[in-house]
């Protein structure tokens, strides 16, 4: 997938207001507008265009795109990183497949679910807002009350993008999984006509982790054993998000074996298992005693691991 630069597109400066913004659009879409146009390539160019548009005359929009694309060329690789929106504020409920499939690929990418089309009316309800929040893993475990701070983009006095922040105490319930959402009532955009408020609806992921991975419900983590554990068997204490687990190892179990505790992974109905790939640790030969004991092993056990047969 392709950076696309769509100040560049607009022929604007990334300090541009939102009536720059326009202007230039309205001046490109009479150069390009299909009905009009005699460029060969004025569809294609207007599409660009429209696209550029779409990003950078919405406030929200605009200011994740400019946070993501910083220090991007034109035309470079790129691909956005995990969790990269976490944290922004939308409104309305995201564009759909169609129509996001009217634009490129790393519009799609990028803007695929977030705040569409705005409504309004006398007497009407407020808009839904979502935004994509981001926990530790531990918080699935025993449920937390959790300060997060949302950043809001608004458009200043100069018709510039400017970003508020706004800080909210939100519950996570014990069992929380990923792409799960939390529904805040009353949280979103305010009505019309006395009607009620919108909803914040926040969308959890969780941050990476040091040790643990998330599938689901299921939790993979690796798990260092000594090559005594492994060839010989025994149990071995393992941390796990709430509490020490006593974990079986097989004799003879080899490095990238998994084990699977059965319902040990994040809560719910049913919960997930953990999943712990064996790893084997050898002991650094550092001394003369290790040493000699490698040797000892080297002569006695006979042991070729490159054969095959």
């Amino acid at each position: 997938m392709e950076y696309r630069d769509y100040y560049k597109t607009l022929g604007v400066s990334r300090e541009a207001t939102i009536d720059e913004i326009k202007k230039a659009y309205r001046r490109l879409a009479r150069k390009y507008h299909p009905d009009v146009s005699k460029e060969p390539d004025a569809e294609a160019r207007m599409r660009e265009v429209n696209e550029a548009y779409a990003v950078l005359s919405d406030a929200e929009k605009r200011a994740a795109y400019d946070q993501l694309g910083r220090g991007h060329r034109p035309g470079e690789a790129f691909r956005p990183p995990p969790g990269w929106d976490a944290g922004f504020e939308f409104a309305g409920p995201g564009f759909s497949g169609a129509e996001a499939a009217d634009f490129s690929d790393f519009f799609a990418e990028l803007f695929g679910r977030m705040g569409g089309a705005r409504g309004g009316g006398f007497r009407m309800r407020g808009e839904d807002h979502h935004a994509k929040i981001l926990l530790d893993v531990e918080d699935a475990y025993a449920g937390a009350v959790r300060q997060i701070a949302l950043r809001v983009p608004k458009i200043d006095s100069q018709g510039r993008v400017a970003l508020e922040t706004r800080t909210l105490n939100v519950k996570v319930p014990k069992g929380i999984h990923a792409g799960q959402i939390i529904r805040l009532a009353g949280q979103g955009a305010p009505g019309t006509g006395q009607a009620k408020a919108g909803d914040l609806l926040l969308e959890v992921q969780f941050r990476s982790h040091a040790r643990y991975r998330v599938d689901g419900r299921d939790l993979h983590a690796a798990l260092p054993v000594a090559p005594w554990e492994a060839a010989l068997g025994g149990v071995v204490p393992v941390d796990v998000p709430d509490g020490r687990l006593q974990v079986r190892i097989p004799a003879g179990a080899q490095s990238g074996r998994v084990l699977r505790v059965r319902g040990r992974g994040i809560p719910g109905e049913p919960p997930g298992d953990l999943l712990l790939e064996i790893r084997v640790v050898l002991p650094e030969a550092t001394t003369p005693q290790a040493k000699a004991l490698y040797e000892t092993m080297a002569r006695e056990l006979a042991f070729d691991p490159r054969r095959t047969s």
